[in-house]
């Protein structure tokens, strides 16, 4: 949290599901509620294939990682869904999650008691063209831009517990256009600033993914067997965590040294040992450290300036 960078944890590979193991519809019923019907919990859902591996890896996470204690778990929009809001609290934890632009969301009932029957749990619908100004937390301009942030406790028809919505809509003052997104959790203390910034960081596993791809093979490996795909992809991302640590001591005296330039010096290194073993007799004393400073800036997007100089 404090680094603001995302490190793979665990990798699975999930198989194409096939027509047996999709998750077979509800069957649909009348409308009205069905007479003599009494008011229930809501049922477990049945989880999707994804959501089954999901469990097993954030539950073998948290074994992982024992005395950290981690309070909301992040997904994309895919997962804004009750099952995937179930799966998390079974888990033991938050979900912090996006949902769809158009969601049918419902303000808690505020008025009096009706004079017969229980007291209604939905009050009005939320309009997002119209927010309620009491639900205003900030507002600011980027360029001919304004972003305004608002916070409401609502209701889904499909969530049995109240959730945490912040509303980001975006405004242009020019043509007047405006569209807005949807972030929620289940956790009602969060305040709207820790939720966007939460969701912010779910960006960063983009990041791992572009490494894995681009520089530790994630992309080009040509395994087929699932055992071998399964090594290949953990080979990927294990690199990415390792070459976070090995780039530590280069930026701190070149902060744009980046994953191929942490690859060529290593490239080098081993250029520069075939080098030295070819070498008839020693050599002077500074021939070596200019081999190697040399060796070292070839294909480099940003050699340090020590190694051009030497080049």
């Amino acid at each position: 949290m404090r680094q603001r960078r995302a490190y793979p944890l665990s990798v699975q590979q999930r198989l194409p599901v096939t027509a047996d193991q999709r998750v077979p519809p509800a069957p649909k019923r009348g409308r009205g509620r069905p007479k003599g019907s009494k008011n229930h919990a809501k049922a477990a859902p049945v989880l999707s294939p994804e959501l089954t591996l999901l469990e097993t890896m954030v539950r073998t996470v948290l074994k992982r990682i024992g005395a950290l204690r981690v309070k909301h778990l992040v997904l994309d929009g895919f997962f804004g869904n009750y099952p995937a809001t179930w799966m998390t609290r079974a888990c033991g934890l938050h979900l912090i999650s996006k949902l769809r632009h158009n969601a049918a969301l419902y303000l808690p009932y505020t008025g009096s008691k009706p004079r017969r029957g229980p007291t209604p749990r939905y009050g009005d619908k939320l309009d997002y063209t119209t927010l309620p100004q009491t639900a205003c937390v900030s507002a600011f301009t980027e360029g001919n831009v304004l972003i305004e942030t608002c916070q409401l406790t609502v209701l889904h028809q499909d969530f049995p517990d109240p959730l945490n919505l912040v509303v980001l809509v975006k405004t242009n003052r020019k043509s007047s256009k405006r569209a807005h997104v949807l972030l929620f959790s289940t956790d009602l203390s969060l305040s709207a600033v820790q939720l966007v910034d939460y969701y912010s960081l779910r960006f960063q596993i983009e990041f791992n993914f572009r490494d894995a791809k681009q520089s530790w093979g994630l992309e080009d490996f040509m395994n087929v067997s699932e055992q071998g795909v399964t090594n290949a992809a953990n080979l990927a991302f294990l690199m990415v965590n390792l070459s976070v640590v090995l780039l530590k001591p280069y930026r701190q005296q070149h902060p744009d040294f980046s994953v191929l330039d942490l690859k060529c010096h290593f490239r080098a290194r081993r250029y520069l040992h075939e080098t030295i073993k070819s070498l008839p007799d020693p050599s002077t004393a500074d021939l070596i450290s200019r081999l190697w400073q040399r060796l070292a800036s070839l294909s480099g997007i940003r050699p340090p300036a020590h190694f051009q100089d030497a080049a």
